[in-house]
């Protein structure tokens, strides 16, 4: 509270405890997000190299060749993803083409670099719609509730009673392989099963008097919804996309391994594992060595880097996002002690 005499700023609360004022002012000196990725490359190293090959697999999807801007023969690629070569088919690597050549002479570096751009594509708007999905799903059960709510949540029941490899070999089996019907596919699938998060999350929130109060006022559902409640709910919907990327990236390499993912000749890690790195395995392992390299680096890239963002956003894990708005334990400390020298 302010003195109406002399204008000066009297602490609050207890001694030694970080005033408002106070901690506002450290929330101010850096946005969350690049508090937490400050705290990122401090506290979590795992997390850092993670953080690391996610990045390394976006820039390799996205430099993998340039044609996006007319430009098909500039890139990291020294080859196109189905250039063939007889000279080099099955051959061992070398300088000119270090991870060897596949049965049919195509460049196993460049079908790996292009890979990379697969599995980013499918990853990201993968992860996207089903987040999406579920944030649509939750934010109106868990508001509404009542008989929407219930009969939403039973056909959700339903859903994730059946095993989701049965339900992708389904659908696939009947809308076919593509790129489009396996993002939606996948995307749409989690989403449904993964509503339950958001949908308890609004449950708890709508409760606060700043909702009520928004009620109060007639502001309409739309605002309430997108203004009041998605706000306090993106933390975890953050934690969805990142997790959820890895499962994305594994069920597309299960499907394409099984045959129900991307046909041919699009150069999917998991297709390059099941097709022709199984059949020539013994007499060219590169075929089958180099896509299960990438793809056990990824998954765990993406693992890491979701576990690490989990532990510094989660508010239920100690050092995650909760009171004070992201401030970490060792700035508090140091707001403390400022707070304990004044007093």
């Amino acid at each position: 509270m302010a003195d109406s005499l002399g204008g000066t700023s009297v602490p609050t609360g207890q001694p030694g405890e970080p005033t408002t004022t106070e901690v506002k002012q450290e929330e101010k000196a850096h946005h969350w997000l690049v508090d937490v990725g400050i705290r990122l490359v401090k506290e979590k190293p795992l997390g850092t190299v993670g953080g690391a090959i996610v990045l390394l697999l976006f820039l390799t999807g996205i430099f993998a060749d340039l044609s996006w801007i007319g430009l098909p023969d500039v890139g990291l690629a020294p080859y196109g993803y189905n250039e063939v070569n007889l000279k080099i088919r099955l051959a061992a690597p070398s300088l000119q083409h270090p991870l060897g050549g596949d049965n049919m002479g195509r460049d196993m570096l460049s079908r790996i670099i292009h890979g990379a751009r697969v599995s980013m594509f499918i990853g990201v708007f993968g992860s996207a719609i089903g987040v999406a999905t579920s944030t649509t799903i939750g934010l109106m059960c868990g508001y509404f509730g009542g008989k929407f709510d219930l009969i939403v949540q039973r056909f959700v029941d339903a859903w994730i009673s059946f095993p989701m490899l049965f339900i992708y070999l389904t659908v696939m089996a009947i809308i076919g392989g593509g790129m489009i019907q396996l993002v939606l596919v996948l995307g749409i699938s989690s989403g449904i099963g993964g509503s339950r998060g958001p949908r308890a999350l609004v449950f708890w929130i709508k409760e606060n008097v700043y909702v009520e109060a928004a009620r109060a006022v007639g502001a309409p559902t739309s605002r309430i919804l997108l203004r009041h409640l998605l706000p306090n709910i993106i933390p975890v919907l953050i934690l969805s996309l990142s997790i959820g990327m890895g499962g994305m990236i594994m069920a597309e390499a299960g499907l394409s391994f099984l045959g129900f993912g991307l046909p041919p000749p699009i150069p999917s890690w998991g297709g390059m594992i099941s097709g022709a790195g199984r059949i020539y395995m013994i007499r060219a392992p590169w075929m089958l060595l180099w896509p299960g390299i990438a793809l056990s680096l990824v998954i765990y890239g993406i693992n890491m880097f979701g576990d690490a963002l989990r532990d510094l956003l989660d508010p239920r894990l100690r050092g995650g996002l909760g009171r004070y708005g992201g401030i970490s334990e060792k700035k508090l400390d140091a707001i403390r002690k400022k707070a304990e020298e004044k007093s």
